[in-house]
This record gives structure tokens, C-alpha cells and sequence, in this order.
């Protein structure tokens, strides 16, 4: 079930709406029985994939706490091992075959593994890194083992967030699968205006530009330099719109019932440099690999190679994490590339920002985003070369005119989109008291939903399918 379909919308409503009906102690049998629905619409077998990962994490929890010394640490890792394994079984096994026979080719063997037409579980590297996440807790101590099975597995099967995240921390939410939320209007009303724009970001912004880009990418031989550069652009907001609109309807649909939701954006393409840009998108992501991964590598603590050593296995797994391909790990690579180099030239870089004056945000913002745009092409091209021929083309000035699309109307509404986005995101960062869903005047509020639920019906794409980070 996708949240941009009318089968969502009866959902919501009756899952809601019977969440503040029932009495409190059957609230988390609701929402579990509802998550489990909301997964199985996908592919039902898959729900034993889920089940087998909570049984072992739900015990691994409780005896980490109950042992001392070497034991928890064996548990620890079993459980590790566990999400590990289901997750490099359906998503990587297939990658790591086919560089195997590559490998071996070249010394004219031939590889004994078969290939295994397996379907990757839908959102299986969200929840299994929230799974993964409650065991470490309970391991360092910051979080208690969870008793009650069916709370645990609500934990993991939230059906918000169940498949795309935001990636949870248990000291965030399991508490809250305890507490009694009662009824209220401004929750409910806050939860709403998130969904809405929301889906706004995915149905009028993300699938209208998904229809050039996809028309571009799908035949990158057939186009101009121009035409690239414009479809790598329209990619980038595509993809944050498409994802933070998933992570907004997610937010507001579990505020909606009371509960609190990690943010998981902070307008990136307002960031001034990659760092900045960085600490902006995909927080329940980005936190995960700081506090897991990074940290643990040592961070910053033993001196500026080994710090760069850590960012670059970070961003490259990261990259990993994204998809089974060379693509995604070049993606990584490249982001931690720009990433160092503009530290490197943080003095240099100042001195450009301070003679520029007035026009120095600009550059601060435009150029880090182009850069991370073009860098883009290789989490959106189907492989390599194809990541290649892209960039080298818009480099070298390939071919001339603008493609404006079939039917050029949508190349207009995709402009409109990426300015209402850019103007609303502007205003929330640097005019926060300018406000259309939240003014004060019920006449200018009012009107704002209006129009913008007008909008979402007149040019919406209601056919667009899957959200970008489900095949993650």
C-alpha cells in the first residue's frame, strides 16, 4: 500500500479513527494488525522475513540484559548477525555473485553460485537498521528491553514509517507505544497540514518532474547538454521531494494519532556547503551511520587522516546502503570527495564568500547543489557508463535546444513546482513568521489549504506510483 493511492486514504481514516474509539490497552493490537495489513498489501510472504528478525531481536534484547560480561556481547552479535544476513541475502547477494563471476572470468573459472531471482522486501534497509538500533541500545544501556512482544514488533512495524522511515531510536518511540494519547485538535490539525504538504512534495512537485526526467534519462543519446543539466537538476528536487514527502506524510499521519516522530529533513537545498547540506538531509540516516558507525571508527578523535579514513567507509557504505551497484558506491565516494575537499579549502572558500558581499548566499547554496546535482547522475542512471556518457555530455556542450517535454505543460508545472517548494522553504528559513497553514488569520489559513489541495487536484499525477526510497 502506497501512501499516494486512495486505498491509503480509507486507511488512514478508518485506522484513525478506530485508534480513538478503542480504550487504550487495544490501541497497539490496532496499529499492529494495521501495520502488518499495510505491509502485506505489498508482497504477504515477506511478513515472515519481518517476524523471523523481530523473534530473534525481541530475545536477543532481553538476554543481552539479563547476562554480563562476554555473554551480551555474543547476543549482541548474533543479533546483528541476524539482520546482517537476512539484509545481505535479499539485496546484496545478487551484486557480490556478479562481481564473484567477473572476478573469476578473468582467470577463465566459473562461478559455483547460482543466481537467485529473490524480489527485495520492500523497505528492508529501514527497518532493519531500526531493529538493529534497539539491540545496540539495549547493549550500551541507554534503553531497557521491551517486554511486551507486541509492542516490540509495533516498534519495528509502525505502519508511518514502516517501509521508508524516519529510522527510529527506541528512547524515542517505544515509550510512546505506552502512553494514552487522548483526542485533540491542534495535533490532529498539525498531523493534517504535514500530510497535506506532504503530499503536495510528492503528487504535484516529485511525479510531475519524475515524467521529464525519467523521458531524459531514458534516452540520454537523444538529448542536448541543456536537456541533461535541466533533467540532473529536476532529479535532485525530485528526489527530496519525493522522500521528505514520504517522511512528512509519515510524520503527520503518527501526530495525527498523538505520537512523535523523529524529523528527517531540514531543508537541504538551502544548505551553504556540503557539509551544511549534508546535516540537513535524511537525519534519521545520517545520525544512524554518526552514531553506529562513525563514532565507533573513531570520529574525529585520532587526527585529520584518520577522520577522513572514516567519513569515506561512511559515505561509501552509506552508498551501499542506497543500492546494490557500483553506481550508489561512486555516489558516496563523490559526496565525501566534495565533501573533504571543501574543509580542505575552508579558508580559501571564505575569503571568495566575503569579496562576494550581498550575492555570497547565492554562491554558498548554488554551487554546493549543482555539484551534488551532477554528482546525482549516478544514483539516478541505470549504470556507469551511462553515469558517464550523462556528465561527459553536459561538459562537452553535447548536441543544442531545450527538450520541453510531451506535453510541454508539464516542463511549465515542473518549474511551478520547484518555485512554490524554493519560495515556501525560503520563507520557513529565513521569514519563519511569514505563514500560509499556520497564520493566525483563520480567512488566510483556510485559504491556504484551499489552494493548495486545488493545485494537488488540477495538476497532481494520481498514477505515480512507488515512492524513490521503497526500493531501499
Amino acid at each position: 500500500m502506497i501512501f499516494n493511492s486512495l486505498l491509503f486514504v480509507y486507511f488512514f481514516i478508518v485506522v484513525t479513527s478506530l485508534y480513538f474509539i478503542l480504550k487504550h490497552k487495544y490501541r497497539w493490537p490496532l496499529l499492529l494488525m494495521s501495520s502488518c495489513y499495510f505491509y502485506m498489501a505489498f508482497v504477504p510472504i515477506y511478513i515472515l522475513i519481518l517476524g523471523f528478525t523481530i523473534v530473534i531481536d525481541y530475545f536477543a534484547g532481553i538476554y543481552i540484559d539479563k547476562n554480563h560480561g562476554k555473554k551480551r556481547k555474543w547476543f549482541l552479535i548474533a543479533s546483528l548477525i541476524a539482520n546482517i544476513g537476512v539484509l545481505a541475502m535479499f539485496k546484496y547477494y545478487n551484486f557480490l555473485n556478479d562481481n564473484l563471476t567477473a572476478i573469476l572470468g578473468d582467470f577463465s573459472l566459473q562461478n559455483p553460485f547460482p543466481y537467485l531471482s529473490i524480489l527485495l522486501p520492500i523497505g528492508l534497509s529501514f527497518h532493519t537498521f531500526q531493529a538493529m538500533s534497539y539491540t545496540i541500545e539495549v547493549y550500551r544501556g541507554n534503553q531497557k528491553p521491551e517486554r511486551n512482544f507486541g509492542i516490540y514488533a509495533l516498534y519495528v512495524m509502525f505502519y508511518p514509517q514502516l517501509v521508508a522511515g524516519p529510522i527510529e531510536r527506541p528512547q524515542n518511540i517505544l515509550h510512546q507505544f505506552h502512553e494514552k494519547h487522548t483526542f485533540k485538535y491542534e495535533q490532529v490539525s498539525a498531523g493534517l497540514k504535514i500530510m497535506l504538504w506532504g503530499f503536495f512534495k510528492k503528487i504535484v512537485i516529485a511525479d510531475r518532474l519524475a515524467i521529464y526526467v525519467n523521458a531524459v534519462y531514458g534516452n540520454p543519446t537523444h538529448h542536448s547538454a541543456l536537456t541533461m543539466f535541466i533533467a540532473t537538476i529536476f532529479f535532485s528536487f525530485q528526489l527530496y521531494c519525493d522522500f521528505s514527502g514520504y517522511s512528512d506524510i509519515a510524520i503527520g499521519a503518527a501526530r495525527v494519532m498523538g505520537f512523535k516522530l523523529m524529523r528527517n529533513f531540514r531543508r537541504p537545498f538551502i544548505g551553504r556547503g556540503f557539509a551544511d547540506i549534508w546535516s540537513r538531509w535524511h537525519l534519521s540516516l545520517t545520525t544512524w551511520f554518526r552514531d553506529y558507525l562513525y563514532f565507533p571508527l573513531g570520529g574525529n578523535r585520532k587526527g585529520v587522516l584518520m577522520r577522513i579514513r572514516n567519513l569515506y567507509i561512511v559515505y561509501m557504505i552509506s552508498g551501499l546502503w542506497h543500492g546494490a551497484s557500483w553506481n550508489f558506491v561512486i555516489w558516496g565516494f563523490l559526496h565525501c570527495c566534495f565533501l573533504v575537499l571543501e574543509e580542505v579549502f575552508k579558508k580559501p572558500l571564505r575569503w571568495i564568500v566575503k569579496a562576494l558581499g550581498p550575492v555570497a548566499i547565492v554562491f554558498q547554496i548554488a554551487v554546493p547543489f549543482t555539484i551534488a546535482s551532477i554528482v546525482n547522475v549516478f544514483f539516478r542512471a541505470r549504470t556507469i557508463g551511462d553515469s558517464w556518457y550523462i556528465i561527459k555530455s553536459m561538459f562537452t556542450l553535447k548536441g543544442h535546444g531545450v527538450y520541453l517535454g510531451e506535453p510541454m505543460t508539464n516542463f511549465y508545472y515542473c518549474v511551478f513546482g520547484i518555485l512554490v517548494l524554493y519560495m515556501t522553504e525560503v520563507c520557513q528559513e529565513f521569514f519563519p513568521k511569514i505563514k500560509l497553514f499556520g497564520h493566525q488569520n483563520r480567512v488566510v489559513r483556510y485559504t491556504g489549504y484551499a489552494l493548495a489541495v486545488t493545485i494537488l487536484i488540477m495538476i497532481g499525477v494520481f498514477n505515480g506510483g512507488q515512492f524513490i526510497y521503497f526500493q531501499f
